[in-house]
């Protein structure tokens, strides 16, 4: 038992404060260490998982970039005719050279078609398929990764299918994005920073990106015998799989873990899954900065333990100690506070953003609507003129008749004053109608694209708004339809793809002797569509405009006459009511038609009007 009598005298040694004091700095350097060490590490972990989540909007956002590519360019003109007719050398060629040009205004690598079996049928430049191609189009895939053979580098492929009309898909247009100029980044970004590295799964666990180079087509995890003779049996990769890099399958985001790879000191390894993607995004951080700080963190605290015990025979070793603490706990405070503000400044980055992003989709979408009510309006302008001479006519005969009414009153001659006044009113009536269709054409659509409307009732309300235009040139009208017959359409866009087909025949038949107007509909699979034709007896289109008819601002009009924006503008509405707008020539003229599919659920009456 310890003797209580004894510890003045222990108290008075030396050698126990020198005890006291070797025992007081273990503790704080093991403590100052173990604290310093967590807090770091956290630190670093937060850091490196807001660079991961920057990494992976990048890596998203580059892959993404051209997303919409592919379906846009599925529903152009040329690749359908080229699905239509796949062994047509002149098709091919066409196609060849719209991927061409697609491709460098696009900024992409490669742009191809191939059939259902995986063959080149149009290419932007001679390149042969990727091993993958079948395997991808076999399993309905959208995207794909796939190694370049000639230099090792990933490429990432969009596919979207190409169908001919009421088939099933007969190929695909395929977009290849090269990820080397990405790579090539994060290499410069890993020799000029050791403090972090990047890498890149793919579904198998192989790396396929890699800011280190020599963990390219490595295993993340352990890859047995038989699983590596698999992985070089499917040909995915360009070179042999190198040896297992050993990270765990499953790493946390938030927290990290500590790894150790092959050649390679500590490091705290984070993940982020791409699932839309099939990948995984790995982020590694090197602690020796961490075990640096928490060694200076544990020699202090080693410090602040041996300047406890000489507390006891020093006083100004006391006041020199809490001098020190003070210092080191401001310093702790700014680096905080400097740490708070930068993830601030970065989450206020990411949310202005993100609002940018919305703000450009709805631009985006208001624009468009715009630009249809402006077509609509533009076709209103140029026929104001007529227009206006087709109302100041009845309103002319009007005054004429008011006036001559007022003299057969004063001569008793009701019977003349009768008939006058019902001419009157037919000439009101008629000037009613045509305002009335002017309203309803200009007014911006607001019924779904799936509606059902009167086809008849569209080309007469069409016909209606041109018949100044059509009367002036004596252009013989030939209607051949199905009284009834309505279509899912919505009526008002409708009667825009009308009146820009019909308006565009008019101003191709004004310099020509024989002018005739045809507009017809045909049945299509059992009656379940209908072909709609709008033909006319003009100069026609050359052969070498035929092809670029459907692209934005190109026309065969006049300077000052036309933008080049009604067809795309019809082609766009035909093709969101689930059509396509074709342009055919003929003998004598042009015919431009369409199919719609027809509501079976309203009964038809066949006439010829």
């Amino acid at each position: 038992m310890f003797d209580v009598s004894r510890l003045p005298r222990l108290l008075s040694r030396p050698g126990f404060y020198l005890f006291l004091t070797g025992a007081l700095m273990a503790l704080g350097f093991a403590l100052a260490h173990r604290i310093s060490e967590r807090s770091g590490r956290e630190q670093l972990s937060a850091l490196s998982t807001e660079r991961l989540e920057l990494y992976a909007t990048n890596l998203s956002a580059e892959l993404g970039r051209q997303a919409s590519l592919p379906s846009l360019l599925a529903i152009a003109p040329t690749l359908q005719a080229l699905m239509n007719a796949p062994d047509d050398a002149d098709a091919r060629r066409a196609a060849s050279q719209m991927l061409a040009r697609v491709n460098v205004r696009a900024g992409t690598h490669q742009l191809f078609v191939a059939d259902a079996e995986g063959q080149v049928l149009s290419a932007s430049e001679p390149l042969t398929p990727p091993a993958r191609l079948r395997e991808a189009m076999a399993q309905g895939r959208t995207n794909f990764f796939a190694a370049d053979p000639a230099t090792g580098s990933s490429d990432f492929y969009l596919l979207h299918p190409l169908r001919q009309p009421q088939q099933a898909a007969a190929g695909v247009i395929v977009v290849r994005f090269n990820l080397a100029p990405l790579e090539a980044t994060w290499v410069d970004l890993g020799l000029r920073s050791q403090n972090e590295r990047i890498l890149v799964a793919d579904d198998q666990d192989v790396v396929i990106m890699s800011s280190v180079q020599a963990w390219k087509y490595t295993v993340l995890g352990h890859a047995d015998p038989s699983r590596r003779r698999a992985l070089q049996a499917s040909a995915r990769y360009p070179q042999a799989i190198g040896a297992d890099l050993e990270l765990p399958a499953s790493l946390e985001v938030h927290q990290g873990q500590q790894v150790k790879l092959p050649g390679a000191k500590p490091m705290l390894a984070q993940q982020r899954q791409l699932v839309p993607l099939g990948l995984r995004l790995v982020a590694l951080s090197d602690l020796t900065e961490v075990r640096q700080r928490a060694q200076a963190a544990a020699w202090g605290g080693a410090a602040f333990g041996a300047s406890i015990g000489l507390l006891l025979l020093y006083l100004s070793s006391r006041r020199r100690a809490l001098r020190q603490l003070t210092q080191a706990q401001t310093q702790l405070q700014q680096a905080h506070a400097q740490l708070e503000q930068l993830v601030d400044s970065r989450t206020a980055e990411l949310r202005q953003a993100n609002e940018a992003l919305k703000t450009q989709i709805a631009q985006r979408l208001q624009t468009e609507g715009e630009l249809l009510q402006a077509s609509k309006l533009a076709v209103l302008g140029q026929m104001s003129a007529g227009l206006s001479h087709e109302v100041n006519q009845p309103l002319t005969a009007l005054r004429a008749l008011a006036r001559n009414s007022i003299r057969l009153l004063e001569n008793g001659r009701r019977d003349a004053v009768a008939t006058n006044l019902q001419l009157m009113d037919d000439m009101v009536e008629r000037m009613s109608q045509i305002t009335r269709q002017l309203k309803s054409f200009a007014r911006k659509a607001d019924e779904p694209a799936g509606g059902s409307t009167p086809l008849l009732d569209s080309v007469r309300a069409a016909l209606l708004l041109l018949e100044h235009r059509s009367r002036a040139l004596g252009v013989q009208i030939d209607v051949d339809l199905t009284a009834g017959q309505r279509v899912r359409a919505e009526a008002n866009r409708l009667e825009q793809v009308l009146v820009n087909l019909m308006g565009n025949a008019l101003d191709a038949m004004q310099h020509e002797p024989l002018r005739r107007l045809r507009v017809r509909a045909r049945p299509l699979d059992e009656g379940r569509r209908v072909l709609i034709q709008v033909q006319d007896s003009g100069t026609g289109v050359s052969e070498t405009a035929l092809p670029h008819l459907f692209e934005p601002f190109f026309t065969t009009k006049p300077a000052g006459e036309g933008l080049g924006l009604g067809l795309v503008i019809s082609a766009k509405i035909v093709h969101e009511f689930g059509g396509t707008l074709r342009a055919v020539r003929l003998e004598r003229g042009m015919s431009f038609e369409f199919d719609l599919a027809v509501d079976t659920t309203s009964t038809m009456e066949t006439a010829d009007v």
